[in-house]
Protein backbone atom coordinates (compact mmCIF):
# COMPACT_ATOMS: atom_id res chain seq x y z
CA UNK A 1 0.00 0.00 0.00
CA UNK A 2 1.46 3.41 -0.93
CA UNK A 3 2.38 5.84 1.82
CA UNK A 4 0.53 8.77 0.19
CA UNK A 5 -3.13 8.31 -0.76
CA UNK A 6 -3.05 10.91 -3.56
CA UNK A 7 -1.15 13.81 -5.10
CA UNK A 8 -2.75 16.33 -2.74
CA UNK A 9 -1.51 14.44 0.32
CA UNK A 10 1.96 14.08 -1.21
CA UNK A 11 2.14 17.83 -1.80
CA UNK A 12 0.73 18.61 1.65
CA UNK A 13 3.26 16.45 3.49
CA UNK A 14 6.38 17.01 1.40
CA UNK A 15 5.36 20.64 0.91
CA UNK A 16 5.36 21.17 4.65
CA UNK A 17 8.73 19.44 4.89
CA UNK A 18 10.29 21.59 2.16
CA UNK A 19 8.73 24.72 3.68
CA UNK A 20 10.43 23.95 6.99
CA UNK A 21 13.74 23.10 5.37
CA UNK A 22 13.88 26.30 3.30
CA UNK A 23 13.75 28.46 6.45
CA UNK A 24 15.90 26.27 8.69
CA UNK A 25 19.13 28.18 9.48
CA UNK A 26 21.07 24.94 10.04
CA UNK A 27 19.99 23.16 6.84
CA UNK A 28 18.99 25.63 4.12
CA UNK A 29 22.20 27.71 3.92
CA UNK A 30 24.21 24.53 3.41
CA UNK A 31 21.89 23.48 0.59
CA UNK A 32 22.19 26.91 -0.99
CA UNK A 33 25.99 26.64 -1.03
CA UNK A 34 25.51 24.22 -3.92
CA UNK A 35 23.94 26.97 -6.08
CA UNK A 36 21.69 24.40 -7.73
CA UNK A 37 18.15 24.05 -9.06
CA UNK A 38 16.85 20.55 -8.26
CA UNK A 39 13.63 19.15 -9.62
CA UNK A 40 11.97 16.12 -8.06
CA UNK A 41 9.52 14.17 -10.20
CA UNK A 42 7.36 11.84 -8.15
CA UNK A 43 5.03 9.13 -9.35
CA UNK A 44 2.45 6.94 -7.57
CA UNK A 45 1.12 9.54 -6.79
CA UNK A 46 2.45 12.17 -9.12
CA UNK A 47 4.07 15.36 -7.98
CA UNK A 48 6.57 17.85 -9.32
CA UNK A 49 8.61 20.13 -7.10
CA UNK A 50 11.54 22.37 -7.97
CA UNK A 51 13.90 23.72 -5.35
CA UNK A 52 15.69 26.86 -6.44
CA UNK A 53 18.84 27.13 -4.36
CA UNK A 54 20.74 28.89 -7.15
CA UNK A 55 19.04 32.29 -6.99
CA UNK A 56 18.09 34.64 -4.15
CA UNK A 57 14.78 33.63 -2.53
CA UNK A 58 11.61 35.61 -3.12
CA UNK A 59 10.08 34.83 0.29
CA UNK A 60 11.31 36.80 3.31
CA UNK A 61 12.97 34.54 5.86
CA UNK A 62 13.64 31.77 3.33
CA UNK A 63 17.03 30.73 2.01
CA UNK A 64 15.64 29.22 -1.20
CA UNK A 65 12.37 28.93 -3.12
CA UNK A 66 10.23 25.84 -3.57
CA UNK A 67 7.85 25.60 -6.54
CA UNK A 68 5.18 22.92 -6.91
CA UNK A 69 4.01 22.09 -10.41
CA UNK A 70 5.37 23.34 -13.70
CA UNK A 71 7.87 26.17 -13.64
CA UNK A 72 10.04 28.02 -16.14
CA UNK A 73 13.13 27.24 -14.05
CA UNK A 74 15.63 24.98 -15.81
CA UNK A 75 16.80 22.36 -13.33
CA UNK A 76 20.48 21.52 -13.04
CA UNK A 77 19.49 18.08 -11.77
CA UNK A 78 16.26 16.10 -12.19
CA UNK A 79 15.51 13.29 -9.77
CA UNK A 80 12.68 10.91 -10.68
CA UNK A 81 11.31 8.33 -8.24
CA UNK A 82 8.20 6.80 -6.77
CA UNK A 83 6.78 8.87 -3.94
CA UNK A 84 7.32 5.90 -1.60
CA UNK A 85 11.06 6.05 -2.31
CA UNK A 86 11.07 9.77 -1.40
CA UNK A 87 9.25 8.97 1.86
CA UNK A 88 11.81 6.31 2.73
CA UNK A 89 14.70 8.58 1.71
CA UNK A 90 13.55 11.37 4.04
CA UNK A 91 13.36 8.79 6.82
CA UNK A 92 17.04 8.06 6.14
CA UNK A 93 16.25 4.49 5.04
CA UNK A 94 17.40 4.84 1.42
CA UNK A 95 21.05 5.16 0.50
CA UNK A 96 21.21 7.53 -2.46
CA UNK A 97 24.06 5.77 -4.24
CA UNK A 98 22.38 2.38 -3.86
CA UNK A 99 19.05 3.81 -5.07
CA UNK A 100 20.75 5.33 -8.11
CA UNK A 101 22.47 2.03 -8.87
CA UNK A 102 19.21 0.09 -8.50
CA UNK A 103 17.41 2.71 -10.59
CA UNK A 104 14.95 3.38 -7.75
CA UNK A 105 15.97 6.99 -8.30
CA UNK A 106 16.76 8.18 -11.81
CA UNK A 107 19.00 11.24 -11.92
CA UNK A 108 19.67 13.50 -14.88
CA UNK A 109 22.43 16.04 -14.56
CA UNK A 110 25.67 16.28 -12.61
CA UNK A 111 25.38 13.63 -9.89
CA UNK A 112 28.40 15.01 -7.94
CA UNK A 113 26.38 18.18 -7.24
CA UNK A 114 23.67 16.12 -5.58
CA UNK A 115 26.13 13.99 -3.65
CA UNK A 116 27.70 17.15 -2.18
CA UNK A 117 24.28 18.03 -0.71
CA UNK A 118 23.91 14.79 1.24
CA UNK A 119 25.66 16.04 4.40
CA UNK A 120 23.47 19.16 4.30
CA UNK A 121 20.21 17.18 4.23
CA UNK A 122 21.11 14.61 6.89
CA UNK A 123 19.30 16.64 9.62
CA UNK A 124 16.10 16.24 7.57
CA UNK A 125 16.13 12.52 8.45
CA UNK A 126 15.24 13.55 12.00
CA UNK A 127 13.01 16.47 11.01
CA UNK A 128 10.75 14.44 8.69
CA UNK A 129 9.42 11.87 11.22
CA UNK A 130 8.94 14.66 13.77
CA UNK A 131 6.98 16.70 11.22
CA UNK A 132 4.79 13.69 10.45
CA UNK A 133 4.10 13.16 14.16
CA UNK A 134 3.29 16.87 14.59
CA UNK A 135 0.82 16.56 11.69
CA UNK A 136 -0.90 13.68 13.45
CA UNK A 137 0.50 11.17 10.95
CA UNK A 138 2.22 8.79 13.33
CA UNK A 139 1.31 6.03 10.87
CA UNK A 140 3.81 7.56 8.41
CA UNK A 141 6.26 8.76 11.07
CA UNK A 142 6.98 5.20 12.12
CA UNK A 143 7.45 3.75 8.62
Amino acid sequence: MPYFKDAAELQQILGMLYDRVKIDPQIAPRICEGKIVIQFRYEDPQGLVTINAAHPPTQPGAYCDVHWGQTDLKPDVEMSMKADIAHQFWHGKINLMAALTRRQIIAKGPIPKILKLLPAVEPVYTLYPKLLSDMGRRDLALQ
